[in-house]
């Protein structure tokens, strides 16, 4: 049992709805000229992610009222709160806020049900590109796009012989995965903003995203429900899953996104770590 006032089909398709309002709401900002501030960490923040923030936060009270909600522009929750939730929605109103200034698209809304420190449900709503991810534990991973209606999604194991495809951040590269991709071999980049990365993984248009630097959980937790339903792993460097609301950081530890066989490519990758 989930333990939840509503279904999980239920509850993953209000979450869609609510991504594209709240993707409206960042429209309306992104077609004028916006202000932007810095947050305490100097990431970019701006009127869009708290309109989303607002919207998103009132109609999960509404749906489920039960539940708490985390999100980055509401993270002030202490661990000694929060570590006693069962079940929590977990959002991003604008991951890629820096893809938003520079205003390529690859920005998007991220709400995820996080269940026992794993997550249940996901949503990732591109409103710029018109694409939205949705998975759930037990019911599957979907693509839709205003051209096509919702369609299954699954990873795909690389072709033998085949260059493997990597998907990069356009905003966050480093020495070290350079490093690491050099030991990989001839590959394929994939550029990619946001946690659109995720879910190239998630629809076998890529076959692994590296990531070596910081994220926060709500940075990736709808795509890896995403991720998970459409049979891939989101595992740290010692090949462990991602899992969520552990300690009082909020922070990420690096990771590995991948179709199969995580300690095969972190093995290729040079990035194994022997678990703790």
């Amino acid at each position: 049992m989930s333990g939840l006032s509503l279904p999980v089909e239920v509850l993953l398709n209000e979450a869609r709805n609510i991504a594209r309002e709240a993707g409206d709401a960042i429209l309306d900002v992104y077609e004028t000229r916006f202000a932007t501030m810095e947050k305490d960490d100097r990431s970019p923040l701006t009127e869009a992610d708290l309109a989303a923030h607002r919207i998103i936060s009132a109609r999960l009270r509404e749906l489920t009222p039960e539940l708490p909600l985390l999100s980055e522009e509401g993270r002030d929750v202490p661990f000694d709160e929060r570590r006693h939730w069962p079940s929590y929605w977990l959002i991003d109103p604008l991951d890629g806020t820096r893809e938003f200034v520079k205003r390529n698209g690859e920005f998007t809304v991220n709400i995820a049900l996080i269940q026992h420190h794993d997550p249940l449900l996901g949503v990732v709503w591109s409103p710029v590109l018109g694409t939205l991810y949705s998975g759930a534990h037990g019911v599957g991973a979907f693509r839709e796009t205003s051209a096509a209606s919702r369609a299954p999604i699954q990873v795909q194991p690389p072709a033998p012989g085949h260059r493997p495809r990597v998907v990069g951040s356009r905003s966050h590269g480093n020495d070290r995965l350079l490093a690491a991709l050099e030991k990989l071999g001839p590959h394929q980049l994939v550029p990619m903003g946001s946690s659109l990365k995720l879910c190239l993984v998630a629809e076998g248009a890529a076959d692994l995203y590296p990531r070596l630097g910081p994220t926060s959980e709500w940075d990736t937790a709808a795509a890896h429900a995403v991720v998970s339903a459409a049979g891939g792993r989101v595992v740290d460097l010692t090949g462990a899953e991602l899992r969520y609301n552990t300690r009082e950081s909020l922070l990420n530890p690096e990771f590995l996104v991948c179709a199969e066989d995580p300690q095969a490519w972190l093995s290729r990758l040079g990035l194994d770590r022997p678990a703790a």
